[in-house]
């Protein structure tokens, strides 16, 4: 998702310069002083739950003063987090060590004339090759960074930049099957005004290891967050539309086409009482559906029932797991949060 930059106050852009180059604790200098850790709760809707995390779990403040903090993504190499700030055009770094630091900037939108563009990286993934992807607003396509993590470089490859020689409007998420396939979501949030561009529509798109773009989808008003089942066989997209707040399910077919699109799961009940849309979902090692949505990240069964929520207080952008999933990391508006997740499940 995208926010406009000019729209934040300053006083969120100095705490973003102040807390960027911290070197203390941001978990224990920032808790006490944002009123918003007074709202974080878990909450339990359904008894198997209690496998995956603890109605006590506390919910976690490692950083703020971002812009709009999202796609988080685990890096075991380093053992650290990174996320984009889209509006900053930056990836920011988090470890226990070292805490927050900038890790590549510019994110989204290259070139010296654009750096201030407010659209930089959203989506982040590694590749085959343990490479990373981003999904650039600002440049319109799937890159590679053409860097190791180790040493992270503002050179980029593009993986894919148009379909039927349109460009994109602005990749927003993906995820990889297990044979290198892209899945991606392609909604106007890094367009001006939020408008769809010369493509014509909002799309999900898959590109092939060949680099082959094709169109599953032009049927979904605002598609965001997309993530795998586990067995590779169904496809769960959040779409983000103030009037339609669904998390949609479709069957993969043997050409990894989509069909049987159904919704999975409704949040127009809760967006009525709660700040955000959906958004970023990651799927759990028990098939469970971590997806963000109003009020902050809903855990779902693949049938689609409700059976918990890690309540934010803020609008949540999207959600990620440490390799062993003991942590699930999310990325809400200014915010870096993470909950501790129960291991005694398989």
């Amino acid at each position: 998702m995208k926010i406009n930059a000019l729209s934040i106050p300053f006083i969120i852009t100095f705490c973003m310069i102040s807390c960027t180059f911290s070197t203390g604790n941001p978990d224990q200098e920032q808790k006490t002083n944002d009123p918003s850790t007074k709202l974080f709760a878990v909450e339990i809707y359904d008894s198997s739950a209690l496998e995956i995390i603890s109605p006590d779990a506390r919910i976690e403040l490692l950083a703020n003063g971002f812009l709009w903090s999202e796609g988080p993504l685990w890096l075991d190499e380093l053992q650290s987090l990174i996320f984009s700030d889209v509006p900053a055009n930056k990836i920011y770094i988090w470890n226990e060590k070292d805490s927050l630091g900038v890790y590549l900037e510019p994110s989204g939108h290259t070139d010296a004339e654009n750096i201030n563009s407010g659209e930089g990286s959203n989506g982040l993934m590694l590749d085959m090759n343990k490479q990373l992807l981003l999904c650039q607003h600002g440049d319109r396509r799937i890159a590679r960074m053409d860097a190791p993590l180790t040493a992270p470089q503002a050179t980029f490859t593009t993986i894919a930049d148009n379909f039927s020689d349109k460009t994109f409007n602005s990749p927003n998420d993906f995820v990889a099957d297990q044979n290198g396939n892209i899945y991606f979501t392609d909604p106007p949030y890094g367009r001006p005004e939020n408008k769809t561009g010369e493509i014509g529509f909002n799309g999900v798109f898959k590109v092939s290891t060949e680099q082959q773009v094709t169109l599953l989808t032009d049927t979904l008003t605002w598609p965001n967050g997309i993530a795998l089942s586990l067995d590779q066989k169904t496809l769960y997209i959040n779409q983000s539309d103030r009037n339609n707040p669904v998390l949609y399910s479709y069957e993969i077919t043997a050409d990894g086409l989509l069909t049987n699109g159904r919704i999975l799961f409704d949040f127009i009940s809760l967006s009525k009482t709660f700040k955000g849309l959906p958004d970023g979902l990651k799927v759990h090692r028990s098939g469970n559906i971590f997806a963000t949505g109003p009020g902050g990240v809903h855990l779902i069964s693949p049938d689609g029932k409700h059976l918990a929520a890690v309540k934010t207080g803020k609008a949540t952008a999207n959600c990620a797991f440490d390799t062993e999933q003991e942590y699930l990391y999310m990325t809400t508006t200014d915010m870096l949060l993470r909950v501790r997740l129960r291991q005694n499940q398989q």
